[in-house]
């Protein structure tokens, strides 16, 4: 019984010692977020007082991204037909006009596609004559119903072969309606088919290329996009149609109005989603791979909140000073939200009601009190 009794007062000696040792962790925590001061202190710097409020904050999220070009505008030139480059001036990033030439390729295949739509286009004609002489006959019964039918079979014959020899003529930019003996020509102009500039040039002078072969990139910069990176926690805050201004990190005070025009589904390995920007009036000032910024302004909401100059930032943390009386002050975590017009939503703010918050001068609070704690 004795040894038993031993053990017990062992066990509620240490028992109690333990509940000593939390206590007095507990008052030590307490104590290194009360900071007193004098009244020679405070008359060193200005202090001012604020409470939490109900308050309609307009929010402004900072994002950024860089200028992509969309499918339809990012155009990828060849030939309908092959041919050896005689000629282009193209280089990346030179600007060109609808209509201009930009190269120029030659190849016999050029010559004998004119010569073989001249040659059904002149057969035509003795074509289309016997086929109308052989149905003025067969409706008379001078002609027999089989030599009829074979004039039209070999006049619709060349027909088809004429229709299908212009349009590959267009193809290479030659105009059957204008083509005669007189002006067949062994080359073939390719034009700019919009205004824009080059992105990439794949040829030389000299060089073969096959109909499958792209000799340039062009860019239509009439409709660029800007890609934007909106992290998980703001993606219900954009609309499809939401407008919002963006500026190069070079000449911020330059602006371009823009609007949302696409929303993605995805969110990448960094948490964020892809949001697209149709940007207005960006010209040739703007290029593909360009990073840009962009300020949207989120639609207002009602929320408790406490100036911006009440919060500090510590250690990763947000917190406020209350004003416990004239010379005492407790720092308090808080939990903040949604930012803008110069405040900053309070998510725990029922634990602060109805006390006096520090607002201008919080930051000295802050400094004096981390002095203490290095004392």
């Amino acid at each position: 019984m004795k040894y038993l009794a031993r053990i017990l007062i062992i066990v509620l000696f240490y028992s109690c010692n333990g509940r000593q040792v939390t206590d007095e962790s507990a008052e030590t925590t307490e104590a290194d977020n009360i900071l007193e001061l004098s009244d020679t202190q405070l008359a060193s710097f200005t202090l001012s007082s604020t409470m939490v409020q109900e308050k309609k904050i307009t929010q402004t999220l900072k994002l950024n991204g860089k200028i992509e070009v969309p499918p339809q505008n990012l155009v990828s030139v060849s030939s309908a037909l092959g041919g050896y480059v005689k000629s282009t001036k193209l280089l990346p990033g030179i600007f060109f006009k609808k209509g201009e030439r930009i190269a120029e390729l030659e190849d016999n295949q050029f010559i004998q596609l004119q010569q073989d739509y001249l040659i059904v286009k002149n057969q035509m004609e003795n074509a289309e004559s016997e086929y109308l002489r052989q149905r003025d006959l067969n409706q008379s019964k001078a002609s027999s119903d089989k030599v009829y039918l074979q004039a039209k079979a070999d006049y619709h014959t060349l027909l088809i072969n004429r229709q299908a020899l212009a349009q590959k003529l267009k193809l290479i930019h030659i105009n059957p309606d204008q083509l005669t003996v007189h002006n067949i020509k062994q080359t073939i102009s390719i034009y700019a088919p919009f205004d824009g500039f080059v992105s990439q040039v794949f040829v030389n002078t000299g060089k073969y290329v096959s109909p499958s072969e792209v000799l340039f990139e062009l860019v239509n910069p009439s409709d660029l996009h800007l890609n934007l990176k909106v992290f998980e926690k703001d993606w219900d805050k954009m609309k499809i149609g939401q407008q919002l201004t963006a500026y190069t990190n070079s000449d911020p005070t330059k602006t371009y109005a823009g609007q949302v025009i696409l929303i993605g589904k995805n969110i990448s390995t960094d948490r964020a989603v892809d949001v697209r920007i149709r940007l207005n009036g960006g010209g040739t000032a703007l290029i593909p791979g360009m990073y840009m910024n962009a300020d949207v302004v989120i639609p207002e909401s009602t929320a408790h909140a406490l100036p911006e100059e009440s919060v500090v930032d510590f250690e990763g943390g947000k917190y406020v000073f209350e004003i416990i009386d004239n010379h005492k002050f407790k720092m308090r975590a808080v939990q903040c939200g949604e930012q803008g017009d110069g405040w900053i939503s309070i998510t725990n703010s029922a634990e602060l009601d109805k006390k006096k918050i520090a607002e201008q001068g919080a930051y000295t609070l802050l400094m004096a009190l981390k002095n203490k704690g290095e004392e």
